[in-house]
């Protein structure tokens, strides 16, 4: 490093400590501990209408076998070339044809699906099948084997989302193929809802999959019924709208090790106060139009849109119409850690 504005003198002293590897903390100081986060990711927003098209154009290039993953990455345009919707966060979009099997593998980073189009998908997680239905929030926990499949008659498509940025930083990252097309099945369909997601949990409660929650499907219309609900019996939260989380019966916490996941519902009309925070997310559009503006910048949403919202940039939303909002983000990272920060305004 030249440090060109430092006197002859220092850089001289400079240049000893480099051959030893070492560097001059207050050189950088202001950098590495500068006095807000600024995020090196754009806000971004991606159109399913244009995507969809080349996605179903991929279908007919390559096979799900020949893919393991046929998936259009969502990537930010400050991360080309390196399979990040954020900062720490990967999404994308993946197509199953029908009667297709993506293989069974697993791997060290948490997987979410949040499904946005077809009826008769599945997946297979860790010896149950659940079908997959619009709407539907589906996890797959780290190192849980999992494939996933088509029975229908029309195509199938999700939004992954991964926290394999994270683990990248940590060189933690590393996969498993099964060798065979599908994981068997050990339990019946239902089965984990049926045990932990009814208000009720056996007496000797634990999650088979550690710190993830024991369910791993948690259907639409069940949600979007508690936030109608929700909406009707209490005044919204003037930053948040109305807004539920997913949450692990077992401890409450969230229901991902690494990623926090919710649910915003907001009315037609209605619109939330300028927030700011550290984590980064990635919104996902259920139902519904609007406006979310991002530091700067103001984008229209519409149904299946995908936005990228960096971390510790001032966010708000408008309803132009009843909206039903899906998002995931890093702060139950920075929770675990202690360096989660947010800020609401008031205007």
């Amino acid at each position: 490093m030249a440090y060109e504005s430092a006197s002859p003198e220092r850089r001289a002293f400079y240049d000893k400590l480099s051959p030893l590897s070492t560097a001059p903390l207050w050189e950088v100081l202001g950098t590495i501990v500068p006095r807000e986060p600024t995020s090196k990711a754009d806000s971004h927003l991606w159109r399913y209408e244009a995507l969809r098209p080349l996605l179903l154009e991929a279908g007919s290039l390559l096979t799900a076998r020949e893919a393991e993953r046929r998936v259009l990455v969502l990537e930010n345009p400050a991360y080309i070339g390196q399979s990040r919707t954020t900062s720490t966060l990967y999404a994308g979009l993946q197509l199953i044809l029908p009667g297709e099997t993506a293989p069974a593998h697993r791997h060290t980073p948490s997987a979410l699906r949040f499904m946005i189009e077809g009826e008769q998908g599945f997946t297979q997680v860790g010896g149950e099948r659940t079908t997959m239905r619009e709407g539907d929030f589906v996890i797959t926990p780290p190192w849980a084997w999992h494939d996933h499949g088509n029975e229908g008659d029309e195509p199938v498509i999700w939004m992954d989302g991964l926290d394999i940025p994270i683990l990248q930083y940590f060189e933690s990252v590393f996969s498993d193929p099964y060798g065979e097309e599908q994981h068997p099945l050990s339990r019946p369909e239902g089965d984990s809802l049926a045990r932990f997601g009814q208000g009720l949990l056996p007496m000797d409660a634990s999650s088979p999959y550690g710190m993830a929650s024991p369910i791993f499907n948690y259907p639409y219309d069940r949600t979007r019924e508690a936030l109608v609900r929700s909406a009707q019996g209490a005044e919204p939260d003037p930053h948040l709208a109305t807004t539920l989380r997913y949450s692990n019966p077992i401890d409450g916490g969230w229901a991902m090790p690494a990623m926090a996941t919710w649910m915003t519902h907001l009315k037609r009309g209605q619109s939330t106060l300028p927030m700011r925070s550290t984590d980064s997310q990635v919104m996902h559009v259920v139902e519904g139009r609007g406006t979310v503006t991002v530091g700067e910048q103001t984008f229209s949403f519409g149904p299946k849109d995908v936005v990228a919202l960096p971390g510790w940039q001032r966010r708000s939303l408008v309803a132009s119409e009843d909206c039903f909002l899906f998002f995931f983000s890093d702060r139950a990272v920075h929770e675990k850690l202690g360096f989660y920060r947010e800020q609401r305004f008031s205007a």
